[in-house]
């Protein structure tokens, strides 16, 4: 019997409020797989602009990604959509190369990570329920259009903390996800990482009846796909069913 493939990829989250959903997808990716976490510093709990600059910086990604290397990873996500998209498509390239400096390993960030994998699925049109104020949901739409993906509906919820945003529970989760989804749309997409999903994400596409992206969800499959991982994996939605591709590129192909 062939034996599962250890893989060990690594998490850079902000502060505190949905870092349990990587414990959760762990042990429902079974296996050998491994997801370790490090908390970044987190000056100021605000999806404000200003604020998220400064907790996507240079020296505080840097000061993390040192502590995940020690964790044996074999490749590196900063695990924050806005604290990646707020910096513009050329901006948050370069993020994730002066990251990918300090690592050493195929690297990548979450709002990558949603463009990556929206790829994999053959979306063309999406609909976006962020939690955050609308003028960071726009930088988000803004960020998937560069990308080439048109966004036909998006639905902001206003939530400042990333605190606040963790205590959304199951059935607010998912009504959040049904009010804001679209027909037209081939897909859903929820990006903040400090939203809870992981355990919900069979329960989201049974709801909408079409895949559901989640910044967590994405964020482990672009980890594992860029450190090897080619399984497919059951019980977290249509995006791992389908596998990881296994490339172990850089996340800027």
């Amino acid at each position: 019997m062939e034996l599962p493939v250890p893989f060990t990829a690594g998490i850079l989250y902000p502060g505190y409020s949905a870092e349990d959903d990587y414990p959760a997808l762990e042990g429902l990716l079974g296996g050998d797989i491994r997801l370790p976490l490090v908390h970044t510093l987190m000056r100021e709990d605000a999806h404000r602009v200003d604020a998220l600059l400064d907790i996507g910086s240079d020296d505080v990604l840097a000061d993390g990604a040192r502590q995940l290397l020690e964790h044996g990873v074999q490749s590196v996500i900063w695990a924050c959509t806005s604290g990646s998209f707020v910096f513009g498509p050329q901006g948050a390239r370069e993020q994730v190369e002066k990251l990918q400096a300090v690592t050493g390993l195929p690297t990548s960030s979450t709002s990558f990570a949603f463009v990556h994998a929206a790829a994999a699925l053959g979306l063309r049109r999406v609909a976006v329920a962020a939690t955050y104020p609308d003028d960071v949901a726009t930088s988000f739409v803004e960020f998937l259009q560069a990308a080439g993906l048109e966004v036909v509906r998006l639905s902001s919820r206003g939530i400042i903390t990333a605190a606040e945003v963790g205590t959304l529970g199951r059935d607010a989760v998912l009504e959040f996800a049904a009010a804001n989804d679209d027909d037209r749309a081939d897909a859903l997409l929820m990006p903040d990482t400090a939203l809870h999903t992981a355990a919900w994400l069979g329960e989201l596409e049974d709801r909408l009846g079409k895949p559901v992206l989640t910044a967590n969800q994405v964020s482990a499959w672009e980890a594992l796909r860029l450190a090897g991982d080619r399984a497919a994996h059951d019980g977290l939605g249509t995006l791992f069913r389908k596998g990881t591709g296994g490339e172990r590129n850089a996340s800027l192909e």
